[in-house]
C-alpha cells in the first residue's frame, strides 16, 4: 500500500540442539507442529511480514543449527542481526546456561545494537521444569533482554514474542539518526541493514542449506 513505510529486520535464532528453535519458526510461519525432532543443518531462512502499529515489518528469520560442531558458524548468521531469539528448554538446565554464552558473544560483537529475546520453550512440559522462571527473568533483565515463555506444541506465546521483538526493533530503528536519503523513496535508518521504504521489497534468501 503506497505511503506505508516498511522496516526490514534480520532475526537469528540461537540455542542448543533440540530446544525447539525450528519448531518455533515453523509454528510461527506455517502454524504447524511436528512431534518428531529434525535437526537443522547449518541454517534455514524464512520470511514473515507483520504490521506493528501501522508500520509494515519484514522479518528475515535465520534458524541456526544447535549442534556443537556448528558453533563456529554462529557469527556468520548473527552478524548484522537486528534481533536475536535465544531459545532454551525449560526442562534442560544446560540449554539455559548455553544461552548465557550466546548472550556474551552477541553483546561482544553487536553491543546494544541487537534486541535480545530469551525464550523458555516447551512450557507444555511445566511439570518437568528445572529452570526456575524467576531465575530466567532475573538473568534476562540483567543483560538488557526480555524473557518469554513459549510452546511450539500448543502455540503459546510465539506470536506475542515475535510481535514484541518486532516492536522493539522498530523503536530502536526510529530512535537512531537517519542517514542522508539515497533517493526520495528510500531512507537508511541507523545501520545499513535496516531499510525503511514505502514499498515492500522481495525477500532475497541467501542460503545453501536446509532444515
Amino acid at each position: 500500500m503506497a505511503g506505508v513505510k516498511a522496516f526490514n529486520f534480520k532475526v537469528v535464532l540461537l540455542g542448543e540442539g533440540a530446544v525447539g528453535k525450528t519448531s518455533l519458526v515453523i509454528r510461527y510461519i506455517e502454524d504447524k507442529f511436528n512431534d518428531k525432532h529434525v535437526s537443522t543443518l547449518q541454517a534455514h531462512f524464512s520470511t514473515k511480514k507483520v504490521n506493528i502499529d501501522n508500520t509494515r515489518v519484514n522479518l528475515a528469520i535465520w534458524d541456526t543449527a544447535g549442534q556443537e560442531r556448528f558453533h563456529a558458524l554462529g557469527p556468520i548468521y548473527y552478524r548484522d542481526s537486528n534481533g536475536a531469539v535465544l531459545v532454551y528448554d525449560i526442562t534442560d538446565e544446560d540449554s539455559f546456561q548455553r544461552v548465557k554464552n550466546w548472550v556474551k558473544e552477541l553483546r561482544k560483537t553487536l553491543k546494544d545494537e541487537v534486541s535480545l529475546a530469551i525464550v523458555g520453550n516447551k512450557m507444555d512440559l511445566e511439570k518437568s521444569r528445572v529452570v526456575p522462571l524467576q531465575d530466567a527473568e532475573d538473568y534476562s533483565k540483567s543483560v538488557g533482554a526480555k524473557h518469554y515463555q513459549t510452546s511450539a506444541k500448543t502455540n503459546k506465546g510465539i506470536d506475542d514474542m515475535f510481535r514484541d521483538l518486532s516492536k522493539r526493533m522498530v523503536e530502536q530503528a526510529k530512535n537512531k539518526p537517519a542517514a542522508t536519503p539515497t533517493s526520495s523513496r528510500t531512507v537508511l535508518a541507523g545501520r545499513s541493514d535496516i531499510l525503511v521504504s514505502d514499498t515492500i521489497p522481495e525477500a532475497q534468501p541467501k542460503t545453501g542449506c536446509c532444515s
